[in-house]
């Protein structure tokens, strides 16, 4: 059953249907006996127009494989615009935190994970967050927003011509948005030494989605300090989600576990 992020309405809804009401579906793992598990919350890609449905279930699934409780988002897309979808993943984050007790949760452990410009999102929630505000009335925003590491999966990164995706960047941010704007939704221009941990996956044949955008985010990471893995696999169209069609990249996913072991997220 789906949790509503809202529920008595997201800031800056324009309507009451399904695609204004953001929301997490939870695949929840219990925790060893009695102990708590880590988490991490799933942004399917979609252009910011839509969300893919096999870059949903199925990796909540692979996760729950790992030992790992997933949530997959449901966040506001086109015709809506940011701030929308960074509010989204955010109070995800401080959600999935605020019921910690309740599915068995260690808080310490919330990760993000996302493809094609659900990697945008995760990245972008690696990169603004806070610590939450102590004083709000709303108990789920005094709970952080950083995620404890970020998984992203052939993301765009960048707004930049001639490395974004440009629907993307439209559907985000409009026609003819600010240089401020551009620079704040360019995920290469806001890794600092606190950004989490990352993993990151690519093609170099990426059509759709140029690897210049891992490769950047990569170079930031490498320039701050940030713990890394960066792998790019030499062919594969945009969007292959598990993979499990290659042979080659479909093995990402078990590079990514032993990474998720080796940073605690799972035994």
């Amino acid at each position: 059953m789906e949790e509503l992020l809202w529920p008595l309405g997201a800031p800056n809804a324009t309507g009451t249907g399904g695609e204004d009401k953001p929301a997490l579906t939870p695949y929840l793992v219990g925790g060893p006996e009695g102990g708590k598990r880590a988490a991490v919350v799933v942004c399917p890609g979609g252009g910011y127009a839509m969300r893919a449905d096999h870059e949903g279930e199925p990796i909540a699934l692979w996760l729950n494989a790992l030992g790992i409780s997933a949530f997959v988002l449901r966040y506001r897309v086109a015709p809506y615009r940011h701030p929308a979808p960074l509010w989204d993943v955010q109070r995800a984050i401080r959600y999935v935190r605020s019921k910690a007790e309740e599915w068995q949760i260690d808080t310490g452990r919330v990760g993000v994970l996302g493809f094609s410009a659900g990697g945008h999102l995760a990245s972008t929630a690696a990169t603004h967050y806070d610590g939450g505000n102590a004083e709000a009335a709303d108990p789920i925003e005094r709970e952080s927003s950083r995620p404890d590491l970020a998984v992203l999966c052939y993301p765009v990164i960048s707004m930049r011509d001639g490395v974004t995706h440009e629907g993307s960047r439209e559907n985000l941010l409009g026609p003819n948005p600010s240089e401020e704007l551009l620079s704040a939704m360019c995920g290469e221009d806001n890794v600092t030494e606190d950004t989490p941990p990352t993993f990151l996956w690519h093609t170099s044949d990426d059509g759709a989605v140029s690897v210049q955008n891992s490769l950047r985010f990569a170079s930031a990471l490498h320039r701050h300090g940030v713990p890394f893995d960066l792998h790019v696999f030499e062919k594969g169209h945009h969007g292959l989600g598990l993979a499990s069609e290659d042979e080659h990249v479909r093995s990402w996913t078990a590079v990514c576990g032993t990474w998720l072991k080796a940073n605690g997220f799972c035994e």
